[in-house]
């Protein structure tokens, strides 16, 4: 029998012990908890373990919602200074940014809490983890069954988007939200060496439990690819060992409803968590459990996969670190060069055997085509084409820097200073600078928007010009570690710049016109005195669509006039060979 000093203790241990179990446990994993209950498993751990553990607020959702992270370590480098000073790596896992793919928010308190109340805290000892249990709170709250009926679990969940219905796996370079620039932020103080993303798939019912898409490792910076390889590598052996069937791309057909189309891996552009923070010269990690698995056994492989990247974390972190080292290096001495900025499937296919089930293809009355009809009874294996080639688009870096003109100078600085990139601002004016200039020939914004932006593609050129520069004015160097970032988001090339997400769209609108009275007498004597005018507008005459389009030959001549808006399609980004 217990010494009555000892019972009060023992019941306070317990109480505190249950206090930090999730819903899921108590439902055995049939429900998850609500947004307070996470907010409170992190604070209750931070209380728990005050020498290892601390919950930190790092922003607000737009519904008011405070934006919480638990930092565990068993080895100090609890705040962002102390993890810098000491290189230790940090570990960011992120969860819940799809709110009804809530795996990893239960994972992960399960993980941690296990590791702080361990004696040595395993890999805690060499590694900070720091966990955001839910990163869209809003869409979280935005609580109900049948928000994922694909999924096998939990029995009601949140909502993919935020309250502002935004896709927060897509706004890293727009930074639209409050909650993606909140996350920006803690990512800039903390500097993970890698980023675990944790979601959960859609797509086809197959055997494979869950995805693993590690980078770099066949995009962004060549001196990290190496390591790359070797982590994916690892996490694949290791959850195969811990009794999963692992991926290292992501299970997407290249025809939806059709298994035997097979798969086009490639890297994901930045707008996407992992394929942002690939680019910050880190390691970008993408987790995706099967959403056909039941959700105890999602967030069994959650955990596994949690645990297996702090193992190898405290294992390979300088490493790593060593790596990041080498790709900073190259990013800063990239000026001149051109760099990687977008990766997409090429043509090349080999035959891969994939662990599916029998399936039929049906035609559906109701959706006027074929449908697939899988039996989760009969596993066989699809031999199916996998494209194992990568067309790679690339741009430029100057040898000197970037230049933005003052009138967009506010917010592309802001921009800039979320994703970590250094800039100035110029004092003084130059006459006549020698830069680049790209002029587009062509603009194309899609009709319909795309996280509430038009998404415009430019065709167009760099060209040697000559341009006055004012004071306010932006220089951003090339001579920094994220060079080729800036060039994804600059060069109007990317397929995630700026520009390309409907950014500066006012320099594309005509906004002055003249009048065919006024134009009319000033063509007249132009063609007279100007032969080889009057020869470039007869060759146009040949062809019966200029002929007939009174527009364009207005346009013909106008774009000849003095009154011609010359910065009418110049992209409001210049290129320079050194600082003017």
């Amino acid at each position: 029998m217990l010494a009555p000093t000892l019972a009060p203790l023992l019941a306070l241990a317990l109480a505190a012990r249950a206090d930090l179990t999730t819903t899921a446990e108590q439902t055995g994993f049939r429900e998850t908890g609500r947004y307070d209950e996470a907010v409170r498993l992190c604070r209750g751990l931070a209380a728990a373990h005050p020498a290892r553990a601390r919950c930190v607020t790092f922003g607000e959702t737009p519904e008011g919602r405070p934006l919480v992270a638990l930092a565990a370590s068993a080895g100090g480098g609890l705040d962002p200074r102390a993890a810098r000073a000491a290189r230790r790596p940090v570990v960011l896992l992120q969860g819940g940014i799809h709110a009804a793919e809530i795996d990893g928010k239960d994972a992960g308190f399960l993980v941690l809490r296990e590791l702080l109340a361990s004696k040595d805290g395993g890999p805690l000892a060499k590694v900070t983890a720091l966990f955001v249990p839910v990163l869209n709170a809003d869409g979280h709250e935005r609580f109900g069954p049948n928000h994922r009926p694909n999924q096998r679990g939990p029995e009601a969940s949140g909502w993919r988007t935020t309250a502002q219905n935004l896709n927060l796996n897509r706004d890293y370079v727009a930074a639209q939200a409050p909650e993606t620039q909140a996350v920006l932020r803690l990512m800039d103080a903390w500097d993970p060496i890698a980023l675990g993303d944790l979601h959960v798939t859609d797509g086809a019912q197959f055997q494979h439990d869950l995805a693993v898409m590690v980078e770099p490792r066949q995009g962004y910076s060549a001196a990290m690819r190496e390591e790359g390889a070797a982590l994916s590598a690892a996490l694949m052996e290791r959850l195969a060992a811990a009794g999963h069937l692992p991926l290292d791309f992501y299970p997407s057909l290249r025809e939806d409803g059709d298994p035997a189309s097979g798969f086009a891996p490639y890297p994901a552009p930045i707008r996407f968590g992992h394929g942002y923070w690939a680019a910050r010269n880190r390691f970008g990690i993408l987790l995706e459990t099967h959403s056909w698995r039941p959700y105890p056994h999602r967030v069994k492989a959650t955990a596994h996969f949690v645990r297996a990247l702090l193992d190898l974390a405290a294992e390979r972190g300088g490493r790593w670190r060593a790596a990041a080292d080498r790709a900073d290096r190259e990013g800063a001495a990239s000026g001149g060069r051109e760099v990687e900025i977008a990766w997409t499937p090429g043509s090349r296919t080999r035959t891969l055997a994939f662990q599916g089930y029998a399936y039929v293809r049906e035609d559906s009355p109701v959706l006027g085509r074929k449908v697939p009809r899988y039996d989760e009874t009969r596993p066989e294996v699809w031999n199916v084409p996998v494209v194992d080639e990568l067309v790679v688009g690339r741009a430029r870096v100057p040898e000197g820097g970037w230049i933005v003109p003052a009138a967009h100078a506010g917010w592309v600085a802001g921009k800039l200073r979320l994703h970590g990139i250094r800039f100035e601002r110029m004092a003084s004016p130059r006459t006549a600078a020698a830069v680049e200039a790209f002029r587009a020939t062509a603009v194309e914004a899609k009709a319909q928007s795309f996280e509430g932006r038009h998404q415009t593609t430019l065709a167009g050129a760099w060209a040697p010009e000559a341009r006055d520069l004012a004071p306010g004015w932006l220089w951003i160097p090339s001579a920094q570690p994220l060079a080729p970032l800036a060039a994804m988001l600059l060069d109007p090339a990317g397929p995630d710049a700026f520009v390309a997400w409907g950014a500066f769209a006012t320099a594309f609108e005509k906004k002055e016109y003249i009048e065919d009275y006024v134009l009319d007498p000033w063509a007249r004597a132009l063609l007279a005195k100007d032969p080889a005018v009057k020869a470039e507008f007869e060759r146009r005459l040949a062809d019966p669509a200029f002929a007939k389009d009174p527009a364009a030959r207005l346009e013909f001549f106008y774009r000849r006039h003095p009154a011609y808006d010359e910065a009418y399609r110049l992209y409001p980004v210049l290129r320079a060979a050194r600082r003017p």
